[in-house]
């Protein structure tokens, strides 16, 4: 389990391991894209760009209502309608469906709302929002301001280990390069080591479940269950291989993916078929975790659409640092979250990591997201929640619900939405 530094201001309780409660369910349907407001926007208004991080989106135009979620500082959100409410010194501005913001923390825009294509994070190839980096073993210090670094006390100290996202690089007037973080920190890249991406993802799956991923260093099939290893039939690591037959000899699984190639589950990772959990509705979409497997499936109904390498938790059954087993539902999702666990008084090391992409969790400060600071997927690592590659992550927090539409940092359940179904077994 993990500690979260998320949302601020947006979902302000998710501090420490006492995080948010599941929202409560809207007791209302949703309401019309276009309401009544008393005060009428002018006709030029086109879009609210948020000025504040994180500002908290609400079931209703109330600050007493449950929250929807947060919308991201410069995002261009949508306006619908709006009206005066407790909570907002102006009036609450329509965004979405079942989702109001108050004015103070926004300006009114001729601009053109965000889309999918141009939201406030960057597009790129590898699952990762921003470009990470890890500080190196002297530590380094962050400034406000990149015109007066390091002319002056610092305002924040980083110690080795800990992992920043950068957002853009800028020079200094001595001409030395710094990276502004998430945090609003300017710290000296020459501090700072930048993490490399890893490639591997899972499989695409059309009802069946023949894949499975070699996950040891030294690889080599055999020419049938059983037998010696092949020394020629050396297999690559996070290699995908086509499962044309399976055995079970002495307690081990065997996958055949060739002729006369056969690899046991020492050295490789398959998905294994989950009856349907209790509480499911036809058709709807929900996630496998098999911690024996270390794999993750998600399933359409009893259909099989995507699988992949996971790592769960280290810890024994019942222990923080275990993943929860059981039928959870996705309570909240968040394009980016810091985890450390600095108030940790008993831990042998700290660790900080900012921003880390595509967060869902399901229980408490359990969840699933992307991961870049380990490699090992397929095996149990994690402090408790389920690592998945930055390619994954990215992948399954677009296809889980509740969605975030364009401009939002996080978004929670609703009655008309739920969060999905992942059960870890």
């Amino acid at each position: 389990m993990i500690r979260v530094r998320a949302l601020r201001r947006g979902l302000a309780l998710c501090g420490g391991l006492a995080l948010c409660s599941p929202a409560r369910p809207a007791t209302a349907e949703p309401r019309a894209f276009r309401v009544a407001g008393e005060m009428p926007l002018p006709e030029w208004v086109q879009s609210a760009e948020v000025t504040r991080a994180d500002e908290p989106i609400y079931q209703g135009p109330s600050g007493a209502e449950p929250r929807r979620g947060a919308a991201a500082r410069g995002a261009r959100l949508p306006v619908f309608g709006s009206k005066r409410g407790p909570g907002c010194r102006t009036r609450f501005l329509l965004v979405g469906a079942l989702a109001w913001l108050c004015q103070d923390g926004v300006e009114l825009s001729p601009a053109a709302p965000d889309t999918e294509s141009d939201g406030v994070l960057p597009q790129s190839r590898d699952g990762l929002p921003y470009r990470y980096h890890f500080v190196g073993p002297d530590g380094s210090f962050g400034y406000r301001a990149v015109q007066t670094a390091e002319d002056g006390v610092p305002d924040a100290q980083l110690l080795k280990g800990f992992g920043v996202a950068v957002i853009r690089v800028e020079k200094n007037p001595e001409g030395t390069p710094f990276g502004l973080t998430t945090e609003d920190l300017w710290v000296p890249m020459r501090d700072l080591s930048p993490v490399a991406p890893i490639a591997f993802h899972g499989r695409e799956l059309a009802g069946s479940l023949s894949v499975a991923w070699v996950t040891s260093q030294t690889a080599y099939a055999a020419p049938a269950p059983g037998k010696p290893q092949n020394p020629k039939l050396k297999l690559s690591r996070f290699q995908t291989l086509d499962v044309l037959e399976q055995r079970e000899l002495g307690g081990h699984r065997w996958f055949r993916y060739a002729d006369d190639a056969w690899l046991s589950d020492r050295d490789a990772r398959a998905p294994t078929r989950a009856e349907l959990p209790s509480g499911l509705r036809p058709g709807e979409r929900w996630l496998d975790v098999d911690i024996a497997s270390q794999v993750l499936t998600a399933y359409v109904g009893d259909r099989p659409v995507f699988a992949t390498l996971v790592s769960t938790g280290r810890g024994n059954d019942g222990s923080t640092l275990a993943t929860p087993r059981g039928i959870h539902r996705l309570w909240v999702k968040l394009r980016g979250s810091n985890m450390d666990n600095l108030d940790d008084e008993s831990a042998a090391e700290n660790y900080a990591i900012q921003s880390v992409p595509w967060v869902m969790y399901f229980e408490r400060g359990y969840g699933l997201h992307g991961t870049f600071w380990h490699r090992a997927f397929g095996n149990k690592h994690s402090h408790g929640c389920v690592n998945l590659t930055p390619l994954d992550a990215e992948r399954l927090f677009g296809w889980t619900s509740p969605k975030l539409p364009p401009g939002w940092s996080a978004a929670l359940p609703t009655s008309y939405e739920p969060g999905t179904l992942v059960r870890v077994r």
